[in-house]
């Protein structure tokens, strides 16, 4: 008795590893949200790492977070390391491109808890007075990412904070 459930034990890991080598080698992670405010005011919201402070979701998440900043002011170039608590963990981002009032390409580096290495991408298209604003996060699905996608979607583990992010930003740009 006890073989025989060992034995379907064994064969039911073996099977999730095996399905997880199925999943897709890469990942995507998208929300979007219209501000009543024009694109210029909107922008450097996104350019500036000083400003995310106003609106992204993890900022909040340890008041003892250490950051550092690098590079120009905003724009290309510019860079954001942190270190927190295990909510937050430890990573860097670059921005790579910034076009004005339109796109931020963000270089994404995690480190802890799990080492990682994505894009964000923030997408600004006006629509008359407003601005819709398209956050993405994409890369790499490496085996963990895959095994733990069996239980749990990046999507469902992202975008909500994306969701809360991009309601933060509407807040703090239609004041």
């Amino acid at each position: 008795m006890f073989k025989t459930i060992a034995i379907t034990i064994v064969v039911v890991i073996l099977g999730i590893l095996a399905f997880a080598t199925t999943r897709p080698d890469s990942f995507s992670v998208q929300r979007s949200t219209t501000i009543r405010a024009p694109a210029d005011k909107v922008f450097p919201m996104i350019s500036d790492f000083h400003r995310w402070a106003e609106w992204s979701p993890w900022e909040k998440l340890d008041p003892a977070m250490q950051r550092t900043f690098g590079g120009p002011a905003a724009g290309v170039g510019t860079t954001y390391g942190w270190t927190g608590n295990s909510k937050v963990g430890e990573g860097k981002m670059e921005i790579l491109k910034a076009d004005p009032t339109s796109k931020v390409d963000v270089k994404l580096d995690f480190i802890k808890p799990f080492e990682g290495h994505n894009v964000a991408e923030f997408t600004l298209s006006p629509k008359g007075d407003s601005t819709e604003v398209l956050w993405v996060m994409h890369g790499p699905a490496p085996f963990i990412t895959k095994l733990m996608g069996v239980f749990v979607s990046m999507d469902a583990m992202i975008g909500k904070d994306f969701e809360a992010g991009l309601a933060n930003m509407k807040a703090a740009a239609e004041k």
